[in-house]
């Protein structure tokens, strides 16, 4: 029996091994556990200010896009953030991205009419395994209490967004991690990872390099296809731009084929990377940041750090979760209890 998850790489954690490691980032959950209601509600908040007022930069990268998320295409075409990032089941998303604008009306009341519109973002994984998930519990309510719950010690696991999560036919859910990337000429930045599990084949399980998989069951009557989704959000206070930071984002791939998953036809693989080195603000009277990017030839310490932290994020996901029963009591294990038994 393993006492604690494997550590994945050479680099530094922050000290709370969490994308909260990033200074300003907060992170907030509901949790909705009763019966057939396994589900909830994960916000990213990127920084202490008000996201449309004081946007962040911010890039997306669609690995493989099996998703119903709310908000992409907007951040694809002008880089950056106007609410915090919220993470649900995938029929919550419209209430949450209705609560998402309710509450940016409230603290700008000129959203929509002399002031444009705001550009919500819901990600989304599909928790119908073990969530009722056409009961759509979640309300407005819950996202506000998540974002009211945001700081920088956070639980993992099933928690939040991660409730009715399953991974590899576990209990999936939540995980977080960070790793600290020491540049050529001595700077050195943060990169934080949190990810929302929910796939992966369980025959194909890589755990941190091992094969886990094929040793925790028998294999099923027939082939397994990749179903379900991850998303995979970074943060860091390096000087990027959204370019930089679309490139960062795509290196959350490395560190998800490193847990065994090849991006099956159905399975949605989606990460984003944004930084809070500065600001953009929303007000065309407000002056543009004059800020020094990190140059092209030294990102790579900054890439490694995402694949890494991308992976460990996965490990701490699975490690941090209990067992759960569900709708019509479908129940996913927990992996830690499997590891007991094996040899």
């Amino acid at each position: 029996m393993m006492d604690q998850p494997p550590r994945i790489g050479r680099l530094r954690a922050g000290p709370r091994d969490a994308i909260t490691d990033v200074a300003g980032v907060t992170v907030g959950h509901a949790t909705l556990s009763d019966g057939a209601v396994q589900t909830g509600v994960t916000v990213i908040h990127p920084h202490g200010r008000d996201p449309f007022l004081h946007k962040a930069p911010a890039a997306t990268a669609v690995i493989n896009g099996f998703g119903k998320s709310v908000g992409l295409l907007q951040l694809e075409e002008l880089g950056q953030l106007e609410t915090p990032i919220a993470l649900t089941n995938t029929f919550s998303v419209p209430t949450v991205a209705q609560a998402q604008i309710a509450r940016c009306i409230a603290a700008n009341p000129e959203v929509g009419r002399a002031w444009s519109t705001v550009n919500p973002l819901v990600l989304e994984c599909n928790d119908g395994y073990l969530n009722d998930i056409q009961r759509m519990a979640v309300t407005g309510a819950h996202y506000d209490a998540a974002c009211a719950g945001a700081g920088p010690d956070m639980a993992q696991g099933a928690v939040g967004a991660g409730r009715g999560m399953s991974s590899f036919r576990l209990k999936g859910g939540i995980g977080t991690a960070s790793r600290r990337a020491v540049l050529a000429g001595g700077a050195a930045y943060t990169v934080g990872a949190l990810v929302l599990a929910n796939y992966g084949v369980q025959a194909n399980l890589l755990w941190g390099g091992q094969p886990l998989g094929e040793r925790l069951a028998a294999a099923p009557a027939r082939p397994e296809a990749e179903k379900g989704s991850i998303i995979m959000v970074l943060a860091t206070d390096a000087p990027l731009d959204a370019r930089q930071l679309k490139r960062l984002a795509l290196r959350a791939a490395a560190g998800l084929a490193r847990t065994g998953s090849v991006y099956g036809h159905g399975s949605g693989d989606i990460a984003l990377a944004f930084s809070t080195a500065y600001t953009l603000p929303q007000l065309p009277t407000e002056p543009m940041p004059a800020v020094a990017m990190v140059h092209e030839a030294l990102l790579d310490p900054l890439f490694q750090a995402g694949a890494d932290g991308v992976e460990q994020a996965i490990v701490h996901a699975l490690w941090h979760a209990e067992s759960v029963t569900g709708r019509d009591g479908h129940r996913r294990a927990a992996l830690r209890d499997l590891l007991k038994n094996l040899p």
